[in-house]
């Protein structure tokens, strides 16, 4: 059975490191989306460094996840100090569960503060793709995956929840995935 993976990527207005009341609201939020986000029905898994790693994501070790990566327009720093940035790569067994995931709870009421926090970049900050069962995507796939929907838009490569695909390549309509109140504009 395929499987969905997600992979999100954010530039932050200021440092993770930043002290700032803003910053520290952001980040301090983050685990108790990501607490609640793996209890979803249909969550499957999530790229984490290794127990007790420390330092920027650059230096962590993520296993079978590969070495981190960012898209090319990512221009800020790289060190534990200066690492401006938010990304996520997880993997679901279907779009409804991870729409669910997305546009309910704690993470929907992150999603309305998102450029508090983010920049608006005009590129994507989200790309989704289907991988056969077993499949451990690596963050480079995420980072290609997103580039090729920043360059190409919508294809069955990488898509976003607005023109999705099926895991044969099929094109899928918004309204099998979303319910009418919660649509993506």
């Amino acid at each position: 059975m395929p499987h969905l993976v997600l992979y999100t990527f954010g530039v932050l207005k200021a440092p993770l490191a930043d002290p700032a009341p803003l910053t520290r609201e952001f980040h301090d939020g983050a685990y108790a989306i990501y607490q609640k986000i793996s209890q979803h029905h249909g969550y499957l898994a999530h790229a984490q460094a290794a127990e007790g790693d420390q330092g920027s994501h650059f230096d962590l070790d993520w296993g079978t996840w590969g070495e981190f990566a960012v898209p090319t327009w990512y221009g800020k720093g790289r060190t534990a100090e200066t690492t401006a940035l938010a990304a996520t790569l997880s993997l679901w067994t279907g779009l409804r569960p991870a729409f669910d995931a997305i546009y309910t709870g704690l993470h929907r009421e992150a999603l309305n503060r998102r450029y508090d926090w983010f920049e608006r970049t005009g590129h994507p900050p989200y790309a989704f793709w289907w991988v056969s069962d077993g499949v451990i995507p690596t963050w480079q796939d995420g980072v290609s995956r997103l580039e090729h929907l920043d360059e190409h838009g919508s294809a069955p490569r990488a898509f976003a929840f607005q023109h999705p695909f099926a895991p044969d390549g099929t094109p899928m309509r918004i309204k099998d995935v979303a319910p009418r109140s919660d649509r993506v504009h």
